[in-house]
């Protein structure tokens, strides 16, 4: 019988952990956490490291990635590229809910699909489709360049936008009529309040929204939006 292949763990931190194990000519990556602005980076690194080592590409289980934002998505994109640019492939081979809903909106789901590895008896997942016809290749071949690609992404990444910011804006109201702020400022309590207690912009939209019909607001959200609202009408 073949010897497990051993785990190594790339990079674990409060909100990501990232993992590797060999399967044979490639390297399985199993990301868990948050993939966004501010893991992106940490991501990024651990996925080069990783390609760099692997003689036949990558193959990711995203299965346990909780959130996942464009910047994570720009990311998945650029190491796929660097992928290709050294004859080799990335591949996903699982995914959560959130990642899924992610590659529908942007149309990318095709660019990281894969095919059936081999079974369980054999070990490891080592068999996964190389570079197909219906990605890199055909854009080669019908003159369709990188730079149309991420123009697709950034289409997707505007239709994601648009998804987001009816809350967005439902919530500024909610501090205008609350506070009698501005637009402008009712934006500023709520870029302060999501970076001051670590959530993401539209979460906090919702909740702001959710608490006028009865939902309760976090006790330390209420604490930074009425700090937040004090420095806004403090004169300067």
């Amino acid at each position: 019988m073949s010897p497990v292949p051993a785990v190594d763990p790339l990079s674990v931190s409060a909100s990501l952990k990232i993992v590797t194990q060999p399967a044979g000519t490639r390297t399985v990556v199993v990301v868990s956490g948050e993939i966004d602005i501010d893991t992106e980076e940490a991501v990024r690194r651990a996925l080069r490291l990783a390609l760099a080592g692997s003689p036949g590409g990558l193959d990711l289980d995203l299965a346990g990635v909780g959130f996942c934002d464009c910047a994570g998505l720009n990311v998945l994109l650029s190491v796929r590229r660097l992928a290709l640019a050294d004859g080799k492939t990335l591949g996903v081979r699982a995914v959560s809910a959130g990642v899924e809903r992610l590659f529908a909106l942007t149309d990318t789901s095709s660019l990281f699909s894969h095919a059936p590895g081999p079974t369980a008896a054999d070990g490891v997942v080592n068999a996964w489709r190389e570079h197909s016809p219906t990605t890199h290749d055909l854009m080669e071949e019908n003159g369709v360049s990188d730079e149309a690609e991420e123009l697709r992404v950034e289409v997707g990444q505007l239709k994601r936008a648009m998804l987001t910011r009816p809350v967005i804006d439902l919530a500024r109201g909610v501090l205008m009529a609350s506070f009698g702020l501005s637009p402008e400022d009712a934006w500023s309590v709520l870029v302060d309040v999501s970076q001051h207690t670590n959530t993401k912009l539209h979460q906090l939209a919702v909740e702001l929204v959710d608490s006028v019909n009865g939902a309760p607001l976090p006790t330390d959200l209420q604490q930074r939006i009425s700090t937040a609202v004090a420095e806004i009408a403090r004169p300067a």
